[in-house]
């Protein structure tokens, strides 16, 4: 009798571990969908109460903000429109001010994305509020709706830099990923109407940002930048390692682009510009190894602390609209973080000191003078 009532043990625990294993096996599989659903805000925009204006004449409502004469040294102004930093669940669109957000922003994206541009202007990066990352994860008409609103802040923003910080100086555009996606759309309606500003126009640097060279050909308002001493142009890449087909697939079949205003449309088709950032120009030519002057994974580094740089990292080459570069070879520059984290932009950045030098390249050639040096520390 005991024997048998050891195997019924032994069938029991049997079947509670395959039955856990079944649990475990779906909920991996099933793991982004769950993932997703607690991303959810779970009510229509439409009905949906966003979180208070920012007010740019308040200094909190700016990550980035020079204080009186600091930075007039640096030769341009960099208004910085900064990545998806807010994952989601309640609201459709991030407070300006959420902790977890702002911590993410200050941590990571700031040190990898806005201090290339430190030693080429002093630096505006207003906080606003942002689509979550949600939005990203859908093609559902109420994520275009919380796109649409988040532009409202970045124009505000961009008018209060005018109206209140603006000295004349020659101006750089650079938008992150939902920042690239917003400021392309605000260089088309703030800046390319406007002769005064388009005169003072740098750059525009819509980084991990997918949009239709169509858009920036030769003759436009703001064109592709062809080569490395242009002003006045836009540099945009949207990159993966090559022969990552799921992300070639996410970059062409899930980016929105701007038409007629304030629509959002998928690609459908249409090849996204690619400036190489090792080149500086809009070429399918392919960009050594050796050319890279510096990657960096700065997360954690404090504000205004020079990064010690990686050189010759990765190569470089656009192919269909794509940037395909190799794999980086120290293992720092490497995604890590939560599921949420890797869905955002890296915390790292591949371009870090080619993008410093592309800047600096462009203002100078704006004022027609001889580019300043900046080398890379000794590794």
């Amino acid at each position: 009798m005991s024997g048998r009532f050891k195997g019924f043990k032994r069938w029991i625990f049997a079947g509670c571990v395959l039955v856990l294993g079944i649990v475990l096996t779906a909920a991996f599989y099933w793991r982004y969908d769950i993932l997703r659903t607690t991303l959810d805000p779970k009510v229509p925009f439409q009905t949906y109460d966003p979180p208070p204006a920012p007010n740019y004449a308040d200094p909190a409502a700016w990550a980035l903000l020079p204080r009186g004469a600091t930075g007039m040294d640096r030769a341009a102004d960099v208004f910085f429109v900064h990545p998806t930093t807010f994952d989601g669940g309640r609201d459709w669109n991030a407070p300006y001010d959420q902790p977890k957000a702002d911590r993410y922003l200050n941590r990571v994206v700031l040190p990898n994305y806005a201090a290339p541009f430190s030693r080429v202007g002093r630096i505006f990066a207003p906080h606003y509020r942002q689509a979550s990352l949600y939005t990203f994860l859908t093609l559902r008409d109420d994520a275009r709706e919380a796109r649409r609103f988040a532009y409202g802040d970045v124009r505000d923003a961009f008018r209060a830099w005018r109206d209140r910080y603006d000295k004349g100086r020659p101006l750089v555009l650079v938008g992150v990923e939902q920042g690239g996606s917003l400021l392309a759309r605000l260089a088309a309606e703030e800046i390319a109407p406007d002769p005064a500003l388009k005169a003072r126009l740098a750059g525009v640097y819509l980084i991990e940002t997918a949009v239709p060279a169509d858009e920036y050909g030769p003759v436009a308002a703001v064109p592709a930048c062809a080569r490395r001493d242009q002003a006045g142009c836009v540099v945009a890449w949207a990159s993966l390692t090559d022969g990552d087909f799921q992300k070639a697939q996410e970059w062409l079949g899930r980016s929105l682009t701007w038409r007629g205003g304030d629509q959002l449309e998928n690609l459908n088709g249409r090849k996204p510009l690619c400036v190489n950032p090792l080149l500086g120009a809009q070429t399918d030519e392919r960009a050594p190894a050796r050319l890279n002057l510096g990657s960096v994974n700065a997360t954690g580094l404090e504000w205004g602390a020079r990064p010690a740089f990686l050189k010759r990292q990765v190569w470089a080459q656009c192919e269909n609209g794509l940037l395909h570069t190799g794999r980086p070879k120290s293992a720092s520059l490497r995604d890590t973080g939560s599921w949420t984290d890797r869905r955002k932009v890296d915390g790292f950045n591949l371009f870090w000191a080619d993008i410093e030098a592309d800047a600096a390249a462009r203002v100078a050639a704006l004022g027609k003078r001889e580019p300043p040096v900046i080398r890379a520390p000794a590794p």
